[in-house]
């Protein structure tokens, strides 16, 4: 690593790979924030700020309703089986069965 500058408070390195590092006063490597404010105040690095969240338009509450009373609708056609279904079901089942046997 490559001195890039020292004080009384820390001392910037240059990695091989062009990043920095910063050691504090006391010989401990700084982190986070704190090395962040360093570099920044030595004009080394740049901050971009983020990129703000795109905001998703709400849909009418009209249509939001309808699809609401649709759901439900189909839903509920799902659920009720029929009886002749579940008698198959069994059927099929005993046959399986005296197959195995």
């Amino acid at each position: 690593m490559k001195t890039v500058k020292k004080n009384a408070e820390y001392t910037i390195y240059q990695k091989r790979n062009n990043r920095y590092a910063v050691k504090g006063a006391n010989a401990n490597w700084l982190n986070g924030e704190e090395k962040v404010d360093i570099l920044l105040a030595e004009n080394l690095i740049k901050l971009t700020q983020p990129a703000a969240p795109e905001v998703e338009e709400k849909a009418p509450a009209d249509t939001a309703e309808d699809t609401a009373e649709e759901t439900t609708e189909d839903t509920s056609a799902e659920v009720e089986p029929s009886a002749d279904s579940n008698d198959d079901a069994e059927s099929s089942e005993e046959s399986d069965s005296d197959k195995v046997s």
